[in-house]
């Protein structure tokens, strides 16, 4: 009998985890007896036939492998929309996978990468070829539906606060009369720009002033809000995520764009905020685009997340041995005190194209801060070190050398 094959692809944006998702996919897959290969660049290395076999690389490389930040087999942006509306991509990846025996799929994603595992879990009744398709969750922007929490996030937001945390420090010991800036990803949700918040748990003072996409961007009443904040303070340090919008519920860097530079890709609030407080308060602002350094941060994994992306792989590994398709391995909170958890599957239907926005009872009264109740869904997350091994004085990332196909 001909040993069963599956094939894992990591698609979208990666995050400072998503490879330990590949070891637990790889690792549990080995225990079952299953083959596994992993396509290059996501979709599109599927669609091109640039496959790799994991099976000959030794069970301490595929160890190591949970520790690499990124996406090690590579991601990209590609999708396969509809039966009808792309029949020839349904054909090529039918032609690819019958070729390699290929009957298990793992898709390895965010919002848009399950709507396009959602689509191809009917994959059979269209090419006649028999596929069962699994989703795993990533992201670090947190907006997935249905799962408590997507793997990425929480290790994420730990760089996130920690940064915030040590920036506010520095702040203090320069005098008064600082501003500081970091914008974090997040276009439609305030997810990330409002993890910084952790920071003031053991009596931190940053940041002061939280900016959400949620919350219609006031100049006016922003301003005053720096004011109080040096006033009270001394400081004034904001966290902002880079698709704040108006009162109109335009982008401010789209509002403003010729005054931003890099613009094209949403990025530039933090910049436009610090010309603005330069322009009505000649106030000078530091400004942090955290950009990539949020998402590839591995030196500060949280250890929950790390397990959480693990099981995930672990679990959508078992679901297809046991014949399972068309759902996503996600979270199921059980309580916050001790946190508990544990792997629920959700449809994929009900998941895929799908945003979840930044829950309204998470954000403070006065729409610049974030309550009790989202530093309480938000710790556990951040909970525990998962640190990777150093060589030399930095994190020992050598790269993993895959046989291709």
């Amino acid at each position: 009998m001909n040993q069963p094959r599956l094939l894992y692809l990591q698609s979208g944006g990666p995050t400072a985890v998503l490879n330990a998702s590949a070891q637990g996919v790889i690792e549990t897959a080995r225990k079952l007896g299953i083959s596994v290969y992993a396509a290059r660049d996501g979709l599109a290395g599927l669609l091109e036939d640039r496959l790799v076999n994991t099976d000959g690389v030794s069970d301490h490389d595929i160890a190591r492998l949970g520790f690499l930040p990124g996406g090690h087999f590579g991601v990209s942006r590609r999708m396969i929309g509809r039966f009808d509306e792309c029949p020839e991509d349904w054909l090529r990846m039918k032609a690819v996978l019958a070729r390699h025996g290929i009957h298990y799929l793992l898709i390895n994603g965010g919002n848009g990468s399950l709507g396009c595992a959602a689509r191809l879990a009917d994959f059979q009744r269209h090419t006649g070829h028999a596929l069962h398709v699994i989703g795993i969750p990533k992201t670090i922007d947190n907006d997935l539906v249905g799962t408590d929490n997507s793997p990425g996030y929480g290790s994420a937001a730990k760089f996130l606060a920690s940064t915030m945390l040590e920036v506010g420090m520095d702040m203090i010991s320069m005098g008064r009369g600082r501003v500081f800036i970091m914008e974090a990803m997040g276009r439609h949700t305030g997810w990330l720009a409002a993890a910084p918040a952790a920071a003031r748990i053991h009596g931190g003072q940053a940041p002061h002033i939280v900016l959400l996409p949620e919350v219609p961007f006031d100049q006016d009443k922003f301003l005053a809000a720096v004011d109080a904040s040096l006033a009270a303070h001394g400081q004034c340090a904001i966290s902002v995520a880079e698709g704040l919008v108006d009162a109109a519920g335009r982008f401010v860097t789209e509002a403003n764009a010729s005054a931003i530079y890099g613009h094209e890709q949403l990025g530039g609030v933090g910049s436009w905020l610090a010309a603005l407080l330069k322009r009505e308060r000649g106030l000078s602002a530091h400004v942090a685009q955290v950009d990539y350094l949020q998402r590839a941060a591995g030196h500060l994994v949280s250890a929950t997340d790390a397990a959480q992306a693990y099981q995930m792989g672990k679990k959508g590994v078992e679901w297809l041995q046991a014949g399972r398709s068309g759902v996503m391995a996600g979270i199921r909170r059980l309580s916050d005190h001790p946190y508990r958890w544990e792997v629920a599957d959700f449809p994929l239907s009900e998941v895929g194209d799908l945003e979840k926005a930044f829950p309204p009872h998470f954000i403070s009264a006065d729409g610049y801060g974030v309550t009790q109740a989202f530093l309480d869904y938000l710790l556990p997350l951040m909970e525990g070190e998962r640190m990777p091994p150093f060589r030399q004085g930095v994190p020992d990332y050598r790269r993993i050398e895959w046989p291709p196909v």
